[in-house]
């Protein structure tokens, strides 16, 4: 299987998944992660631009966006020690970790303006996949578990996530402030450029 060729069929299924179920969020996450558990079981699709590490911050880059905005497809690329803040995403989410290690922990904001709640931390290593909702409480802080090399994990969300007004938090005062996180790269890699296939198939 030629490396795109694996994301290219998990863009179809999970189209065909939004089509279908994309108004039924278990639905979406119960099935959704079976698709994105088969994908990051194999390290060998994921184009290179998109595995790039900063050295201050960690990387969000864009490897496809519905048309429609129903979900989009995220390589999330985390140099040694680099974390988010505590923040949330007001969509569904699915994290599956393609490289690496990460860890994750979950908080819960009792009452607004209140110091939010901190839960266990887990780990999550390649094959993983974690689910986010925020009827069941998406707020949480994630950081790359290793100290000396990159990880590098694969979310999915409801919606265009760098579009979407979300919030950061405090958690020891529970303030809030939001922000939208945007994208680490302005070019997405060509996915549907089929040339070199069809011409080598023709020079055979």
């Amino acid at each position: 299987m030629a490396p795109l060729d694996r994301l290219r069929r998990f863009i179809a299924e999970f189209t065909t998944l939004t089509t279908l179920h994309g108004n039924d969020e278990p639905a979406m996450l119960e099935r959704g992660a079976a698709l994105l558990g088969a994908l990051v079981a194999h390290d060998d699709w994921l184009p290179e631009e998109a595995t790039r590490p900063d050295p201050v911050y960690y990387r969000q880059y864009l490897l496809h966006c519905d048309p429609l905005e129903r979900y989009s497809v995220v390589s999330f690329v985390w140099g040694p020690g680099q974390r988010t803040p505590v923040h949330d995403h007001c969509t569904w989410g699915l994290v599956g970790v393609l490289r690496g290690a990460e860890r994750c922990r979950r908080f819960v904001c009792a009452a607004p303006g209140q110091p939010l709640a901190p839960g266990d931390a887990y780990e999550l290593l390649p094959g993983a996949v974690d689910r986010l909702s925020p009827a069941e409480g998406d707020i949480h802080e994630v950081s790359n578990a290793l100290a000396d090399r990159v990880s590098i994990s694969i979310h999915v969300y409801g919606a265009n996530i760098g579009a979407v007004s979300r919030h950061v938090y405090d958690p020891l005062t529970g303030e809030e402030k939001p922000f939208v996180s945007g994208y680490s790269s302005a070019q997405v890699p060509n996915l549907w450029d089929r040339s070199a296939e069809v011409r080598a198939a023709l020079a055979g």
